[in-house]
């Protein structure tokens, strides 16, 4: 199979480096040279889009409490970067200013001044339900977001999510080709180990969780939506239906692709984009020659 060359996103910034999400790591992307970059968003209080992965703040800053119970000016005061244990440099800002909003890291990308991919994941649920992707939307049209082409100037705006119905509330403003519903499989320990719940609410999240896979896998087998994202787990679980896929000409972006085994992996199964925590690495694989 001829190898097709990959779309490289760097996950939540070049987060293998710096701490996910955090100013330093997206600037270290961009001289990482990649495709585009990949960032969650959620809102605060106050109603403004914070590129944060949990829902809380506890494993990823020195505060704690919901993202939704703070206001910007509050996160502002904390430490998301620290955790990591990383020095940053001082081009890359100090530890006061490595929050970003959605704002700011579509200014980062903008100010690299050449074409980028912007993957933007919609994190549910959550305590505003789908007005998350509503002020999303809003937002990018203050910007100059085109709708039918899902571009803001040189950055080209994709949209990813687990839950069917944001994909849907997306489909009315966005086209299929920027939609990624994303997919894996349940492991009930890790919903467990991730929400931190009991035994009994666990069983509840699953049934919902797996109900969402099966109405997601309905919108990427009726291109509905123009990408399925698995993770790589999910990919090396199922191939067939990853290669499936790609020979159906389905659009195919993988999270998070971080060794050269599963670099090989996503590669021999033709997909086109992935997600990295290490861009670097990816894009040296990706410039050797195919054996």
């Amino acid at each position: 199979m001829q190898r097709v060359r990959q779309v490289i996103f760097a996950h939540r910034g070049a987060s293998g480096m710096f701490a996910e999400h955090t100013r330093a790591a997206y600037l270290q992307a961009l001289a990482d040279g990649v495709d585009g970059v990949e960032c969650d968003v959620h809102l605060t209080q106050d109603e403004q889009l914070v590129c944060i992965h949990d829902s809380t703040l506890d494993r990823t800053s020195n505060g704690s409490g919901a993202v939704a119970d703070s206001t910007l000016r509050e996160l502002r005061g904390l430490d998301f970067s620290s955790w990591k244990g990383a020095r940053i440099p001082s081009a890359f800002g100090g530890p006061a200013n490595q929050l970003l909003t959605l704002k700011e890291l579509v200014d980062l990308l903008r100010l690299a001044g050449r074409p980028l991919a912007l993957a933007i994941e919609l994190k549910h649920p959550g305590p505003f339900g789908l007005r998350l992707e509503e002020e999303l939307i809003a937002f990018l049209m203050d910007e100059g977001w085109d709708p039918e082409s899902s571009r803001l100037g040189a950055i080209d705006v994709s949209f990813m999510s687990f839950n069917p119905d944001s994909m849907r509330q997306l489909a009315e403003a966005a086209p299929p080709h920027a939609l990624c519903q994303l997919v894996a499989d349940i492991e009930p320990g890790e919903v467990r180990d991730a929400l931190s719940i009991g035994s009994l609410a666990e069983g509840a999240v699953i049934n919902l969780m797996s109900r969402a896979m099966r109405e997601g896998g309905k919108l990427i087998d009726g291109h509905v939506v123009g990408l399925a994202g698995p993770g790589i787990r999910y990919v090396e679980n199922h191939p067939d239906r990853v290669r499936r896929w790609v020979e159906e000409g389905q659009r195919v972006r993988v999270w998070t692709v971080n060794t050269r085994e599963q670099y090989d992996l996503v590669t021999s199964l033709g997909v086109q984009e992935f997600s990295t925590d290490y861009p670097a690495l990816m894009k040296q694989l990706r410039h050797e020659p195919a054996e």
